[in-house]
């Protein structure tokens, strides 16, 4: 668990930019060693590390493939298979400019989630304030009543500020632990595989992250085999790039398969995993001899679809915290209502 949390990889944004300047600095003509030397010198934080090793590692004689690969999992496995492939097809600055637009095409969707997400998240947060002030307060409340019961407003024993205290505590373990999960999912950790399937039986959200997946699949296998990649090893690639268990799980028969010569398409619709217009596409591409180019429009339809599952999943996230929110609003007025009642009683009995 703790490594989890403590996996140091580029971010995204950093990414997605590193790829633009090598496609500008490479297409240019620019040798690989300046180009790397001048992203380490430019470079600050936790990326200068990774680019003073690639830099020196080339000049020292080693290639780049070599030397990105020798900063563990700082990159993700796409841009060090791909780097691979470009620099022994070479065209590695063509690589970097499919790299760098598929990157921006992730931060897109990543802007449109967070735009659409970033008010229920204040006001989830406020609610979070609210009830900690609460709990704050009515252990101040019982103090100055020295004799009086104070009030329990969640039912846990948490009262003034040993109670904030272990509230607060409880909200950043809560933190942590979804956290953890976020990036156990996007290392493919085994043990969230049942949590996974779980998701992916939900209606609307299970067919919003199937499609992110296809977009994923379409993508990555045009371009690792527009660009020689060996078969097996881009399939390979290209799937478990999703970090999505219902194709992940099929590598090993979808491996097989092909292996045995069966085509890709057979390989594929042999899983039940895909749907019928991938599988479609894919048969088709085969048959006429001109799969790389099929990929390329599937690529292009299911990113346009992806934008929509985006939506649905920024609605649904959103419906969530609105409900938390409801229920903790719900679960307040409750607790300050039986508290009220249940001191109108006692009043009534003392008479």
């Amino acid at each position: 668990m703790l490594d989890i949390l403590l996996e140091r990889r580029i971010s995204l944004k950093a990414l997605a930019d590193l790829c633009y300047r090598m496609t500008t600095s490479l297409g240019a003509g620019v040798d690989v060693r300046k180009s790397w030397d001048r992203e380490a010198r430019n470079s600050r934080g936790r990326a200068r590390a990774a680019y003073l090793h690639i830099s020196d590692a080339i000049n020292e004689g080693s290639s780049v493939s070599a030397a990105v690969r020798g900063t563990g999992t700082f990159f993700p496995t796409l841009f060090r298979e791909m780097v691979t492939v470009g620099e022994e097809s070479g065209h590695l600055a063509e690589i970097f400019r499919q790299l760098c637009d598929h990157y921006n095409h992730q931060l897109q969707l990543r802007k449109v989630f967070f735009s659409a997400i970033t008010w229920p998240l204040v006001e989830l947060g406020m609610a979070l304030g609210v009830v900690g002030f609460l709990i704050w307060i009515m252990g101040l409340i019982a103090d100055m009543h020295k004799g009086s019961k104070p009030m329990d407003l969640l039912g846990f024993g948490l009262i003034g500020t040993p109670g904030l205290i272990r509230y607060v505590l409880f909200l950043a373990a809560l933190a942590a632990l979804g956290f953890a999960l976020y990036r156990a999912v996007r290392q493919g950790v085994i043990w969230v595989a049942p949590l996974q399937r779980l998701i992916l039986r939900v209606p609307r959200l299970g067919r919003a992250l199937e499609i992110l997946a296809l977009a994923r699949i379409a993508w990555s296998m045009h371009l690792t085999m527009n660009a020689g990649m060996e078969l097996r090893r881009a399939l390979t690639l290209s799937l478990r790039g999703t970090n999505n268990v219902r194709f992940t799980s099929a590598i090993p028969q979808i491996l097989a398969s092909v292996s045995a010569g069966q085509t890709i398409h057979e390989s594929f619709a042999a899983t039940g995993a895909f749907p019928h217009d991938f599988l479609d596409a894919v048969e088709v591409g085969e048959e006429s001899g001109r799969l790389v180019e099929t990929l390329a429009v599937l690529s292009n339809r299911y990113q346009e679809e992806a934008r929509g599952a985006m939506q649905t999943l920024t609605a649904l996230a959103g419906f969530a915290v609105w409900a938390v929110v409801a229920m903790m609003i719900a679960m307040l007025i409750f607790r300050l209502f039986s508290s009220y009642v249940g001191a109108i009683n006692d009043a009534v009995k003392m008479r």
